[in-house]
C-alpha cells in the first residue's frame, strides 16, 4: 500500500461518529396508555408463549443472540479465548459489526455494557433482547405488530453502520434487515399505479443491500449509484437519512434519487410509497430519518452511467504547526471550493493540527495543515485537473512559500475502481462523539479571518473534514413528487464539515469533557454558518433546537405525518422526528 493510502487510512481513525441521547419536552397523548414500553420481569412483558409463536410464525428466525463481546469474558455463557481473540481482532472494523445480529459501531449506544475487554463488565442490558432476522417483508411486519401488540420497544438494524445510535436498544425487540436482500436493474421505470414512465436508468434493492454489493453489480453494467462511502453502509438507512456522495454535486444527495420505496408501516402493513400514493411517505420517507414512519424492505432509485474519473491527492501543509498562518492558508483554499464545486470538482479534504509527515523520501516530524482528495468526472486528462487548481496552488505558494505543496493524479477507469482504493475505512468499536455544519458560499468565502479561527478551532481536538458534496447538483435536484423531507439548507451547501471527539468508556466525566470540546470546536462554525444546520446522520444531538438544525422549515410536515401514521409511536429513536412523548430512563422507554 502506498504511503498516500495508509494515511488515508490513519486519517479515517480520527472520523468516528456518535450521538447521545437527548432530553425532551413535555408533551402527552391523547388517550390513556401504558407509562413505559414494557421490560423483561414486568407484568406486561410477553410470555415465553408469545414469543414461541412470534419464532414460530417467522419460520424460526427468531433469535435470542448473546453481546457479541461476551466471549471474552470468564463466567459468560459463550466465553471462548481463542474467540475472543478473533472478536479483538474485528471490532474496530465495519465488516465484523454488521455481520452481528445486535452489534453496534459506536460502544456508548450500548451503554459499554459488554466490551471485549476482560477487565470491564459485562452483560446484555444494553442489548435488544429478540431479534427476528427478517428475509422477507413478511417477517418485518411480524415483528412491527408483535411490538405493537405488546407495547414492547422496537428498533431496526441492519448492518449497524449507524452514527446516530438508531439500531440498538436495550429490553427490545429488533429487526435485523441485513437479510432483505435483491437486485432489479431497469431500462426504465413506472412507479406502481402511476400513469407515469420514469425515462431513466434505475435499479430495485432490498434494504439491507450494502453498498459495495450494489456497485459491483452495477458496474458490471456501466452503472452507479448516488450511495454511500463505506462498504457496509446500507440502502434502507442511507437514503431514509439523505444520503452525501462523491457524486452528489453533480446528482444530488441520496434521497433525491428515489423512485419509489416499499415498507412496512407502524401499523403492520406493507405499502408502497411513490409519487402516486403514499405520497406523505413518500415525502417523509426521504430525508425525515430511518427508524420513524416504518420500515423500509426494498427501494427503486435511479442509477447512472459511471464516470472516469481523475483523482487529486493533496497536501498542503507545514513544518511550523505553531504558526496562525497555515489557517489562513486552509480559510483560502476552501474558500475556492465553490468556484471549484461549479466547475465539477468534488471529493474530501482533512484538517489538522498535527499529525506524523505524509511526505515519503524520509520525511519526518508533524506538519499542520490539509490533505485534500478530490476528483473530476468524465475524464482521465490530468491536465484538466491541473488546470483546475493551479491559480489556486500558485496564490498559495505566492503568498504562504513556507507551505509544502504536494500533488499526486492518478485516473480511474469507474466509480467502482476508485471506490475500491477510497472508500471508508474509519475505525469503529471506541466511544466517539461527532459535530458537523452545512456551509454555504457566503460562509466559506464571506469573512476568511474569521474562517480561519473556524476551521483552526474545529480542528483543535484532532482532524476534521471538509467534504465538497454538495454544490450545484443538489441546489437543482428534483426529487420526484415534488419534493423531498431532506434539510433545505442542504441546497445552499457546498462544505459538510465534521468533527469527532473520542473518549474513555464507562467514564462519565471523560464523557462529559468530550461534550464540552466538541461544543468549543464547533461554536465558530455556529457562528460562521448559523442559518445553514448539520446533516442529522453526523451531527452534534446538543444542538440548540435540534428539530430546526437537522430538518429546518420541514420540521413541523414531518411531526404531523409522523403522528399520523404512528400515533401509539411503535418506533421511536433519538434525535428523531415526533420523539418529544418519551425519555430513555435508565434502561426503560417511558412517557413524559
Amino acid at each position: 500500500m502506498s504511503h498516500i493510502m495508509l494515511l488515508i487510512v490513519s486519517i479515517h481513525i480520527f472520523i468516528a461518529s456518535a450521538f447521545l441521547q437527548i432530553p425532551l419536552a413535555s408533551s402527552h397523548p391523547s388517550s390513556p396508555l401504558p407509562s413505559c414500553k414494557a421490560v423483561p420481569g414486568t407484568p406486561n412483558w410477553p410470555s415465553p408463549a408469545s414469543w414461541a409463536r412470534l419464532n414460530e410464525s417467522t419460520g424460526g428466525r427468531l433469535l435470542q443472540p448473546p453481546p457479541p463481546g461476551a466471549v471474552c469474558h470468564p463466567g459468560q455463557p459463550t466465553y471462548d479465548a481463542a474467540a475472543c481473540a478473533d472478536v479483538q481482532a474485528g471490532w474496530t472494523t465495519y465488516d465484523f459489526h454488521q455481520r452481528d445480529p445486535v452489534s453496534s459501531m459506536w460502544n456508548q449506544y450500548n451503554n459499554d455494557s459488554c466490551l471485549p475487554e476482560p477487565g470491564y463488565p459485562c452483560s446484555g442490558q444494553g442489548y435488544p433482547v429478540f431479534v427476528i432476522n427478517a428475509t422477507t417483508p413478511e417477517h418485518v411486519k411480524l415483528g412491527v405488530r408483535f411490538a405493537r401488540n405488546h407495547n414492547v420497544r422496537l428498533v431496526v438494524k441492519s448492518t449497524g453502520h449507524d452514527y446516530v445510535g438508531r439500531s440498538v436498544a436495550p429490553n427490545a425487540l429488533s429487526i435485523w434487515t441485513h437479510h432483505l436482500k435483491g437486485i432489479k436493474t431497469h431500462t426504465s421505470f413506472k412507479p406502481k399505479c402511476c400513469n407515469v414512465h420514469i425515462n431513466s436508468t434505475a435499479v430495485t434493492v432490498g434494504a439491507g443491500e450494502q453498498m459495495i454489493d450494489l456497485y459491483t453489480h452495477l458496474d458490471a453494467l456501466n452503472q452507479t449509484i448516488v450511495g454511500g462511502g463505506g462498504e457496509t453502509v446500507s440502502v434502507g438507512g442511507y437514503l431514509t437519512g439523505g444520503g452525501h456522495s462523491l457524486l452528489s454535486a453533480r446528482y444530488g444527495l441520496g434521497a433525491d434519487q428515489v423512485l419509489e420505496l416499499q415498507a412496512v408501516t407502524p401499523t403492520g402493513n406493507l405499502i408502497v410509497a411513490n409519487e402516486c400514493q403514499n405520497t406523505d411517505l413518500f415525502w417523509a420517507m426521504r430525508g425525515g430519518g430511518g427508524s420513524t414512519f416504518g420500515v423500509v424492505t426494498s427501494v427503486t432509485m435511479r442509477t447512472y452511467p459511471t464516470p472516469q474519473l481523475t483523482n487529486l491527492f493533496l497536501t498542503l501543509a507545514t513544518t511550523n504547526s505553531s504558526s496562525p498562518r497555515v489557517w489562513d492558508m486552509v480559510a483560502y483554499v476552501l474558500s475556492q471550493f465553490p468556484s471549484l464545486g461549479d466547475a465539477g470538482l468534488s471529493g474530501y479534504s482533512y484538517l489538522f493540527n498535527t499529525i506524523p509527515n505524509p511526505l515519503g523520501g524520509g520525511a519526518s516530524g508533524t506538519v499542520s495543515g490539509m490533505i485534500a482528495s478530490v476528483v473530476l468526472q468524465d475524464t482521465q486528462d490530468a491536465q484538466a485537473m491541473t488546470a483546475l487548481w493551479a491559480p489556486v496552488l500558485a496564490h498559495v505558494s505566492q503568498t504562504w512559500p513556507e507551505m509544502i505543496v504536494d500533488t499526486n493524479i492518478t485516473a480511474f477507469p469507474s466509480f467502482l475502481a476508485w471506490y475500491r482504493e477510497h472508500h471508508d475505512t474509519t475505525a469503529t468499536g471506541n466511544d466517539t462523539f461527532v459535530g458537523s455544519r452545512l456551509l454555504d458560499e457566503a460562509a466559506l468565502t464571506g469573512n476568511l479571518t474569521a474562517s480561519a479561527d473556524a476551521f483552526r478551532r474545529l480542528s483543535s481536538g484532532g482532524v476534521a473534514t471538509a467534504y465538497l458534496v454538495s454544490g450545484k447538483g443538489v441546489r437543482d435536484a428534483r426529487p420526484r413528487g415534488g419534493g423531498d423531507a431532506v434539510l433545505p439548507a442542504w441546497r445552499r451547501a457546498y462544505v459538510h464539515s465534521t468533527v469527532g471527539v473520542d473518549f474513555h468508556p464507562l467514564n462519565a466525566t471523560a464523557r462529559a469533557e468530550a461534550m464540552a470540546k466538541l461544543n468549543y470546536s464547533l461554536e465558530p462554525l455556529r457562528k460562521l454558518a448559523p442559518d445553514m444546520g448539520a446533516y442529522m446522520n453526523e451531527a452534534n444531538p446538543y444542538e440548540p433546537d435540534w428539530q430546526h438544525q437537522f430538518w429546518g422549515a420541514n420540521y413541523e410536515r414531518l411531526v404531523q405525518i409522523k403522528r399520523a401514521v404512528d400515533p401509539e409511536d411503535v418506533l421511536w429513536c433519538a434525535p428523531c422526528v415526533g420523539n418529544e412523548r418519551w425519555r430513555e430512563i435508565g434502561n426503560r422507554l417511558c412517557r413524559v
